[in-house]
């Protein structure tokens, strides 16, 4: 599946919640009204899963740096790997779609501190900081959050309902999240970068 702004999105069925699920990667986000879940495995990056709860209607993103002052090299300055754009972006494909922009509210995720040197990069410090503070100039209410720590998070959102799941992954056997985030963070220009189930309602 390919939504309205480009990206290829991985589609199953998911047999738990009987629904059909929608998985989020880095650099992407994804709108919709449909009987779906978004899904997202989240280390040091964040995702904002936001909604209209008068429509049935949300998106999730899922984002690594704030901007590009954080990365080493150029980045595209319209790209949704950055927090800045994966915002904006996703709010614009909300309205689109018929969200009313003073409806909209807000779930935050994830900026744990998972790589190796992020006590020095803090780049879950600063995600997590970054998407409060641009949803508060925004005018956007948060109505809950799951942010920073030391655990990577598996987050299952339910537009419809804005029901979100949350799983901390707090006995991951591999060092899967970490290489991924690891290797997505060298696409950016940055390569320095050296269980439980919790209901938000």
């Amino acid at each position: 599946m390919i939504n309205a702004d480009g990206f290829a999105l991985e589609q199953y069925y998911d047999r738990t919640f009987d629904c059909q699920a929608t998985k989020i990667l880095p650099g992407q986000f994804h709108v919709t009204s449909e009987n779906e879940v978004l899904v997202t495995v989240l280390g040091s990056c964040v995702s904002a899963c936001m909604y209209d709860p008068g429509l049935g209607l949300g998106g999730m993103n899922h984002f690594m740096l704030p901007d590009s002052g954080l990365a080493r090299s150029p980045v595209d300055s319209h790209s949704a790997r950055l927090g800045i754009h994966a915002m904006e972006l996703m709010i614009n494909a909300l309205i689109r779609q018929g969200a009313r922009r003073s409806a909209l509210r807000a779930k935050l995720f994830g900026g744990g501190a998972v790589l190796p040197g992020m006590t020095t990069s803090k780049v879950g410090d600063r995600n997590a900081e970054f998407a409060r503070s641009f949803l508060a100039t925004e005018g956007i209410q948060v109505v809950s959050e799951d942010l920073l720590d030391v655990y990577p998070r598996k987050v299952y959102f339910f537009p419809r309902t804005a029901r979100v799941l949350v799983r901390k992954l707090r006995h991951v056997k591999n060092d899967t999240i970490s290489s991924r985030e690891r290797a997505y963070a060298e696409k950016l220009g940055k390569g320095s970068f050296a269980g439980d189930v919790e209901l938000f309602t």
